[in-house]
């Protein structure tokens, strides 16, 4: 993948302007499709929740296929002359795209999974509000299924403003997320940033071909270089998925920043080119976990140089490294999710993992191979779900990535982390969370930051680094019944924000001080386009930290969540 850069709130506001189809401002959040009653003459006691099929004896009959365009013209409010507008200027989801991601097949045993995550596959698509499959029993034994789903606009002609930390970006393009009703993606975009300016070109295809295989391609003509991207693969689409295998290929040319109090304190240039080729197996679900296994190949390549126009001579230049090594995985998933609304998003279905999910991956470069050292290369993590949506909530999670050298661990991160829920009413939700990071060794394009964009949002973008972190959010969350222009749903939350990090590169330039902030914010969550889901419009106030920072910081932010 590209080499990572942070831009947790980096604040976009979006113009949208849905109904007359010129702009679209990114407003974050899917309304539910509510579905339409069963076939006339079909007895409505025979319409049954998943819970109350004899799955043991449950045979797929037919299967409707019931997507609705973006407005309800059945609904007196929706029929208006713009909404009118706009279905008819939309190309609805083709059946055939949303039948193909259904896990079962008429004349299929029906299983209670198979028909909960196909709805989970469903409500994943960008391009659809929601989705819903009602199942009705017949008298011959057989179960009909009738799919329904609700699209949304995506065809989105895109003007972006962002601020945050201080630091403002935005771009232009257009970007269409269901081009023709295929699911397929495509953007051309120009973006604009504190790292860098870029001409982007995105296509995605989830389903290549009507078949489980997907494909991503990218290429970004960038003020400091290049990227180019492309990743073919059959992923592990379902929990029942038995086989999965892929390739990928990244060549990335840049120019990486030190930051230090929001300053860049040294720059470089990063070359990366890698290649990855995998392939897993697993015998699907049982017992309700499922198993997999992984090997692959990898290549990964990283040269840095100096800038041939930087004024200023610094020896702060990574060391070059180049692993190529094999390697083996595993990874283990239970089988437990649940429907809720009013978590990450306002008044949409959320599939809610809250099960226990273990993987690692271990890799062995050696010179023999090419690498320029010899090292084992680790890569682990953990994640475990306690409670329930309805009260309260707790989710752990652990990480570890590492290479393990003839000197011991090299850029070594050890993440924890904790997410707590509780559910005051439907529409009150108190949030906490706390998450660690332990670094050792670093690599020196490997830096740990807080500020504006990463959590800390009363503070300037990357104001603290260093090889350990710790940042703690505390919210209180408000989901309203507003819907105005029934185009997005409104809420808003109250939050508190402290962190802190260790053993800065540059240790005159900051103080190991815990920096705290509280503050106020509006959540626009988005009803009717694909693109994005949630605006953050927010208000913050530092506690610490020096004269330098202001005392009010503005951030309005394009995010998945609330």
């Amino acid at each position: 993948m590209p080499a990572k850069t942070r831009y947790s709130f980096t604040g976009t506001t979006r113009v949208c302007v849905l109904l007359t189809l010129t702009l679209s401002l990114e407003l974050h959040a899917e309304a539910s499709a509510e579905p339409e009653p069963a076939d006339a003459g079909v007895n409505p006691t025979s319409v049954l929740a998943p819970s109350t099929i004899d799955f043991s004896k449950a045979v797929v009959g037919s299967i409707t296929i019931d997507n609705k365009n973006i407005f309800d013209l059945d609904l007196p409010e929706e029929d208006k002359f713009f909404y009118r507008l706009a279905n008819k200027a939309h190309i609805t989801t083709k059946p055939n795209v949303i039948s193909q991601q259904l896990l079962f097949s008429e004349g299929d045993i029906l299983t209670k999974s198979s028909l909960e995550e196909s709805e989970r596959i469903l409500r994943s698509n960008r391009y659809l509000q929601d989705a819903n499959i009602e199942t009705i029993q017949r008298d011959s034994g057989t179960v009909d299924v009738e799919v329904h789903t609700s699209d949304v606009w995506t065809l989105i002609p895109k003007v972006s403003l962002s601020r945050s930390g201080g630091k403002n970006s935005g771009g232009i393009g257009v970007k269409e997320t269901n081009l023709l009703g295929t699911g397929m993606e495509v953007e051309a975009s120009y973006k604009s940033n504190v790292d860098r300016d870029a001409m982007i070109f995105k296509f995605r295809d989830n389903q290549l071909g009507d078949s489980w295989y997907s494909l991503a391609a990218m290429y970004a003509d960038n003020s400091d270089g290049h990227t180019s991207f492309l990743d073919l693969r059959k992923p592990f689409y379902s929990l029942n998925s038995t086989g999965a295998h892929g390739v990928s290929v990244l060549d990335n040319d840049q120019v990486d920043s030190l930051y230090e109090n929001g300053e860049i304190m040294a720059q470089f240039r990063h070359q990366a080119e890698t290649f990855e080729i995998f392939r897993g197996w697993s015998k699907g679900l049982t017992n309700g976990w499922a198993k997999r296994l992984l090997v692959g190949l990898a290549y990964d390549d990283h040269q840095f140089s100096p800038l041939s126009n930087d004024p200023v001579t610094t020896p702060l230049i990574p060391e070059n490294r180049t692993l190529v090594y094999p390697f083996v995985g595993f990874e283990l998933v239970e089988d437990r999710f649940e429907k809720a609304k009013n978590f990450h998003e306002i008044n949409r279905t959320e599939d809610r993992f809250l099960g226990k999910r273990i993987g690692a991956r271990l890799g062995y470069a050696s010179t023999a191979f090419g690498s320029d050292r010899n090292a084992w290369i680790i890569d682990a993590g953990a994640q475990a779900g306690f409670g329930s949506s309805k009260q309260s909530s707790l989710i752990l999670s652990s990480s570890l990535n590492a290479r393990v050298e003839d000197d011991g661990f090299q850029n070594m991160t050890l993440g924890a982390a904790a997410r707590y829920y509780r559910r005051q009413s439907d529409r009150r939700l108190f949030y906490a969370g706390a998450s660690g990071t332990y670094g050792q060794n670093l690599d020196l394009d490997n830096q740990l930051l807080l500020g504006g964009d990463s959590g800390l949002r009363g503070y300037p973008l990357r104001y603290r680094s260093g090889d350990k972190a710790v940042l703690l959010t505390i919210e209180q969350r408000y989901f309203t019944d507003w819907y105005p222009f029934r185009l997005f749903r409104v809420g808003g939350a109250v939050f508190f924000d402290a962190g802190k990090t260790w053993n800065s590169r540059f240790p005159n330039e900051q103080k190991d001080e815990l920096l705290r902030d509280v503050g106020f914010g509006l959540r626009l969550g988005n009803a009717r386009s694909g693109q994005g889901r949630m605006t953050h419009i927010d208000v913050a106030f530092p506690l610490d930290g020096d004269d330098s920072i202001k005392n009010v910081q503005f951030l309005i932010d394009v995010k998945k969540s609330f």
